[in-house]
């Protein structure tokens, strides 16, 4: 029965000691993170800003969770002396913008479903596309209040009465805007 306990107190002892070494391996793993994010995340997001285009910031800030994510999985390989470890997480930095670029690359180009134009499926298919693009064009060309009283009357479905409360302005001059806003429309398509 004594040897029994004793195998039993011993194992429980063993148990005990390397989950507190785990834990204080972990709690050490961490703070040695928090360093190495605090001494060179700034330098790395700046670093990766100038790798990647302006108008993907976002980009930057994914590398460099990407990079400390590589740091942490890798935490042994990490340098402890500062210019070393630096040098280390730019090198990890640098690799990763260009595997982005590269995937990047390696994709068809995104486009925005409003910049798409559905085909036709009859023969006047180049017809019907050319007058698309011919009246989105002529209704960007529309000032902003004609373009605003066809938006009211014509999109949202409002009558002369509900646009001129809506838009501030008198029912005259919505009549007048939606007939030379159509006016300047009708133009446009016919090529006059």
């Amino acid at each position: 029965m004594t040897t029994a306990t004793s195998v039993i107190d011993r194992h429980t002892a063993a148990s005990e000691r390397t989950a507190f070494g785990e834990k204080s391996r972990a709690c050490r793993a961490e703070k040695q993170m928090r360093e190495i994010h605090h001494n060179n995340g700034g330098a790395l997001l700046h670093f990766l800003r100038s790798l990647v285009s302006s108008s993907a910031a976002h980009t930057a800030e994914d590398l460099v969770q990407e990079t400390m994510l590589r740091a942490w999985r890798n935490l042994d390989a990490v340098p402890l002396e500062p210019e070393s470890q630096r040098r280390w997480l730019f090198t990890v930095a640098r690799r990763l913008a260009i595997d982005a670029y590269r995937k990047r690359q390696s994709r068809p180009t995104e486009v925005s479903l409003i910049d798409t134009e559905p085909a036709a499926h009859d023969g006047q298919a180049a017809e019907t596309v050319i007058a698309k693009l011919t009246l989105r064009h002529a209704v960007g060309e529309l000032s902003p209040a004609h373009r605003s009283v066809l938006q009211e009357l014509y999109v949202e479905g409002h009558t002369l009465d509900e646009t001129a409360t809506r838009l501030g302005v008198p029912v005259g001059t919505v009549k007048s805007r939606a007939h030379y806003a159509m006016r300047q429309l009708r133009n446009a398509l016919l090529g006059s």
